[in-house]
C-alpha cells in the first residue's frame, strides 16, 4: 500500500513538474529518445506486445504507424524476413542471429527494425549499441510505445530510475496506463534496485 502510495505520488509530482515545464520547453526523451505510436512489429493480426513475448508473430502498431510504414509489411519478402528476425529473437533467443536478419532486411532506420536491433543488443549486454538503436527507432517514430517501453527498461537496467519513470510517462501519453507497455515498465519500477530484469 505504501508503496503504490509512494509511486502515486512519485508520477503526481513528476507529472506536475513537466506540466509546469511543458510551455518552457519541447519534451524530449533521455539521451535524445522519443517514443513511438507502435508495438516491436506492424503485423496487424498480433496481440501481444509483450516484451519477450514467445509468440511468432510481431506485435501491433498503431494507426499512424500504419500509415507511414504500412508499405513495409505489404512486401512479402520483409514480411517473412522481419517475422523469421522476430522468432530468432523471441523464440530462438539467438540476438547475434537476429541482428544479422535485420540488418539484411535493409531498413535500419524502420523503428520496429532498430527496435529489434536495440533490443538485441541490451540482450547481449551491449548498453552503448542498444541506446544508439533505440534512439535511432525513436527518431523514425517518436510515438514508438515499445520503444519507448524497451529503453525505459534499459535505462532502469543502467541505474536511470528518473529517466524510466519520464519513459513511462511518454507509454501513459500513447497508449494510457493500460497498455501492457506501461504495466510491464511499471513493473519494473516497482522491483527493489538492483533486482535482475527478466524483460
Amino acid at each position: 500500500m505504501i508503496k503504490r502510495a509512494f509511486r502515486f505520488l512519485t508520477l503526481l509530482s513528476f507529472s506536475a513538474g513537466l506540466a509546469i515545464a511543458l510551455p518552457v520547453m519541447p519534451i524530449h526523451a533521455a539521451g535524445g529518445g522519443g517514443g513511438g505510436g507502435g508495438g516491436g512489429g506492424a503485423d496487424p493480426s498480433s496481440t501481444s506486445t509483450q516484451p519477450g513475448a514467445t509468440k511468432s508473430t510481431p506485435p501491433r502498431t498503431t494507426h499512424r504507424a500504419k500509415k507511414s510504414k504500412q508499405s513495409l509489411f505489404d512486401d512479402p519478402a520483409f514480411a517473412k524476413g522481419y517475422r523469421e528476425a522476430y522468432a530468432t529473437i523471441y523464440d530462438q533467443h539467438d540476438y547475434t542471429s537476429a541482428i544479422a536478419q535485420l540488418h539484411a532486411l535493409g531498413h535500419d532506420d524502420f523503428a520496429n527494425v532498430a527496435n529489434l536491433i536495440g533490443y538485441s543488443y541490451r540482450k547481449l549486454g551491449d548498453y552503448r549499441l542498444s541506446q544508439v538503436w533505440y534512439e535511432r527507432a525513436l527518431k523514425s517514430d517518436p510515438n514508438h510505445v515499445l520503444t519507448w517501453n524497451y529503453y525505459g527498461l534499459w535505462q532502469l537496467e543502467q541505474g536511470n530510475r528518473d529517466q524510466a519513470i519520464y519513459h513511462l510517462h511518454r507509454i501513459a501519453e500513447i497508449c494510457g496506463t493500460d497498455c501492457s507497455e506501461y504495466r510491464t515498465l511499471a513493473a519494473a519500477l516497482d522491483q527493489p534496485p538492483g533486482t535482475g530484469l527478466v524483460y
